[in-house]
């Protein structure tokens, strides 16, 4: 079955004054929100401003909604240095019905003015706070349009322990795990160390509902397992702990998975961290350190091992619901056995990403790979479906 699509033809300009108008919104309240930004950077760049207005909307660590600057380099990673959304004068109101499209924005002193109406958002959020269902939510209650997954799907993606139910329901293939909730360890801490024990080391210790590898630990002893609880529990309390994979880490795209139509897996893409500073694909690997990480695509293997790759993707998204985009992430054993990690529903989405990247081997270009999931977002609908 092919499923990555050629690129299409290139689109005419919208006519004047008729141009979909697009929020773009970035930032927020989880530990994401700098990677949040450097996602929106790389969109503002390459959206194609002959077919649509941008309006940028950013989300402040404590969670303001402001106007914010159109200028991508904004909100670029550079020398290290995280961008953030800082506070303004200008706070965004969203429409307030299913009836009302019209933004406003409210300054101090000053009563609320329409800027204009908006017609989809593209909701760059990571983690908590954005990418859970929670701005989903309150963009359906409004009936707004908006890219990528649902209320339900995004729920599932962002929280690790439900993932594995689901797609261990489904019959996906899933390394074996546990979950601690608040308390569990310090309540039996000898019997909660066998269990851990008993998934064989090393292990991975992760906060359950986080992304971009933040609170991450790999424990190869025992000794160490308690502090890497507390380093996950920073950033939630729930914490899964999950059996180490001999493998290579394999990534493939998807998009797709409205109105019926199968969603597309590009061309699958590898991981391969080259510092040894890095025990494994951490946050610094991924974002500041530009030598210690080769990302491949397309990757090196075997054509039926890359349809299997392909193929799971797929099998992985339709499990879990979702629709317009995912990045599902999987290890290939030596054998060739093809084991998912997880999903994330709006993975990173600068140019230098896994996402684009893998889409731009398989023939979809950045720039169109955008109008792509701006156009689905435009023509679905919102509510049940």
């Amino acid at each position: 079955m092919e499923t990555i699509p050629a690129p299409g033809p290139a689109s005419e300009p919208e006519p004047a004054g008729v141009r979909p108008r697009v929020l773009l919104l970035f930032g927020g309240r989880s530990g994401e929100h700098a990677i949040s930004c450097a996602t929106a950077g790389g969109v503002l760049r390459a959206i194609d401003r002959t077919r649509y207005d941008v309006v940028p909307v950013g989300i402040t660590p404590q969670g303001r909604w402001v106007l914010v600057s159109d200028d991508p380099d904004c909100w670029s990673i550079v020398d290290g240095r995280l961008p953030e959304v800082e506070d303004g004068p200008q706070q965004v109101l969203l429409p307030q019905s299913a009836e009302d499209r019209e933004l406003q924005v409210l300054e101090p002193g000053t009563l609320p003015a329409a800027i204009g109406a908006v017609d989809v958002v593209f909701p760059l959020l990571h983690g908590p706070f954005g990418e859970d269902g929670t701005v989903q939510g309150l963009l359906e209650l409004v009936d707004l349009r908006y890219v990528g997954a649902g209320v339900l799907a995004s729920a599932v993606g962002m929280d690790k322990h439900f993932m594995k139910l689901v797609l261990a329901g489904q019959g996906l293939p899933i390394a074996p795990y546990t979950v601690l909730r608040p308390g569990d360890f310090e309540r039996n801490p000898d019997a909660w160390t066998q269990t851990v024990a008993s998934l064989g080391l090393p292990v991975f210790v992760k906060p359950a509902r986080a992304g971009s590898s933040l609170g991450i630990t790999k424990v190869d002893d025992l000794a160490d397992l308690p502090a890497a609880l507390d380093e996950a529990r920073r950033h939630d309390p729930k914490v899964v702990i999950e059996a180490g994979v001999v493998g290579r880490e394999i990534e493939c795209a998807v998009l797709g998975g409205v109105d019926g139509g199968r969603p597309r897996a590009s061309q699958p893409g590898e991981i391969v961290v080259t510092d040894s500073r890095h025990g494994f694909y951490d946050f610094e690997a991924k974002y500041l350190d530009e030598g210690g990480v080769r990302l491949t695509c397309p990757a090196d293997l075997s054509d039926a091992v890359s349809e299997a790759v392909r193929d799971v993707a797929v099998r992985t998204f339709e499990a879990v619901g979702c629709e317009g985009l995912a990045r599902v992430d999987v290890f290939v054993t030596a054998d060739g056995d093809v084991v998912v990690n997880e999903i994330n529903t709006m993975p990173g989405f600068t140019p230098y990403s896994m996402y684009p990247r893998m889409w731009e081997a398989s023939g979809l270009a950045y720039p169109d790979l955008i109008d792509d999931l701006l156009r689905l977002a435009l023509a679905r609908p919102t509510g049940l479906r």
